[in-house]
């Protein structure tokens, strides 16, 4: 092991362990790497072992968006013929949106996933997929740290209004201090000058982005006959396996 400050360990020894579950999540096998080992190392490794170890023929890699990075399926491509099946980051899925791309609200009218194709992912299919409860859940989130954000720089706010808080630079640096505490800085306006201070909500951003809230796109190379859109879902929930087990280690 080796000491790491990653993950918040500062001063403290880790170790990292690689699991390996059946698709119901029971453990098979478990590899332990030393704490200092790199992800990219450790990743490449684990692969090679289980494949290795277990004689697979076939294999397809699943893994959330900090597992199975754009870097690692360059180096899966590069290396190896095996299947991913991961999903995408926040700015490719508004990429997947913008000027009328395949990514529309209207594909989930009637179903919460459908399958799309993009030429940004040749070889590969796109599964989006809609959770009604977790877009309720973020635009609810994100309407509270709004909140919350207007709350904390009302004292400013008012201290300029009174007086007791004046000149542009001393102003500025008043708010910026509080400003993104709530990391909701991207969805306001500040207007500041010598004597006044106002805010104001980007309503038009914060509609796009509330448009996309409950959607997730999930990226693979297996064929559908094979795994269908379903299976395809199914398969990366069922990450939900290895966290589980991770937390009863």
């Amino acid at each position: 092991n080796a000491s790491s400050s990653r993950a918040g360990t500062k001063n403290r020894s880790q170790i990292d362990y690689a699991l390996f579950p059946d698709p119901a999540g029971r453990p098979v096998a478990i590899k332990v790497f030393a704490g200092n080992t790199a992800h990219p190392t450790a990743f490449s490794d684990a692969v090679k072992i289980v494949r290795d170890k277990f004689k697979l023929t076939q294999m397809v890699m699943v893994g959330d968006r900090g597992m199975i990075t754009s870097a690692r399926i360059d180096a899966l491509r590069a290396k190896t013929d095996l299947g991913w099946l991961t999903a995408l980051r926040a700015p490719a899925i508004k990429a997947l949106v913008a000027t009328g791309g395949p990514l529309q609200p209207t594909l989930f009218d009637e179903q919460d996933l459908a399958e799309i194709t993009h030429p940004d992912y040749p070889g590969e299919r796109l599964v989006a997929c809609r959770n009604p409860f977790l877009a309720t859940q973020r635009a609810r989130k994100r309407s509270e740290l709004l909140t919350a954000t207007e709350t904390i720089l009302a004292p400013v706010v008012a201290a300029v209004n009174a007086g007791r808080l004046s000149g542009a630079d001393q102003i500025g640096l008043k708010v910026g201090k509080i400003l993104n505490t709530y990391k909701m800085a991207k969805h306001l306006d500040v207007t500041i000058t010598d004597t006044s201070l106002s805010l104001t909500r980007k309503s038009e951003q914060i509609e796009a982005e509330a448009a996309l809230d409950g959607i997730y796109v999930i990226r693979t190379t297996v064929p559908a006959d094979t795994l269908d859109a379903a299976g395809v879902v199914g398969a990366y929930k069922n990450l939900a396996h290895v966290e589980r087990d991770f937390r009863t280690i």
